[in-house]
């Protein structure tokens, strides 16, 4: 993690705490010429605009009180959306029963790419099912192999 995005997680997480919001993400990314400091904002059934617009003006506050950024950047304050990534290990045991998309450092069973339903994380290895062709396998993935991982849509 940056320096950026450990000083706005600092300032982040206790304000989003606050309003009854979970903290999921912080990215600091430059696109082309500008900089963006997006945080990604959660709850049980889903954030609206409203609760962007006031993480983003009470954030800023923080922001322009402390400086921690010695350059213009634009803040995104959003939610992760419906493929929302899975990072910590409260998101993976959310996730159990969901599908979810896995990527690992390193090939388990030949593959590196995995799409299924999460049937157990247990700290240490996830248990996925995958399809394949017209049977369903289990696989089991250790956590530390796990390079990213998100909820995938399906569309049915």
């Amino acid at each position: 993690m940056s320096k950026v995005t450990e000083v706005v997680e600092e300032l982040a997480a206790p304000l989003i705490q606050e309003l009854g919001l979970e903290l999921v993400e912080i990215e600091y990314v430059k696109e082309g010429k500008s900089w963006f400091l997006r945080v990604y904002i959660d709850k049980e059934n889903g954030v609206d605009i409203e609760d962007c617009g006031l993480v983003s003006e009470r954030l800023s506050e923080k922001l322009d009180e402390i400086d921690p950024i010695p350059h213009n950047y634009f803040l995104e304050v959003s939610s992760p959306g419906a493929e929302r990534p899975l990072k910590k290990d409260k998101d993976f045991q959310m996730a159990i029963g969901k599908n979810v998309v896995i990527k690992t450092y390193e090939p388990i069973d030949g593959e590196k790419n995995f799409e299924g339903t999460l049937l157990e994380f247990n700290g240490q290895t996830l248990k996925i099912e995958v399809k394949i062709k017209t049977r369903k396998k289990s696989i089991e993935i250790p956590y530390e192999k796990v390079a990213n991982a998100r909820l995938a849509v399906i569309f049915s």
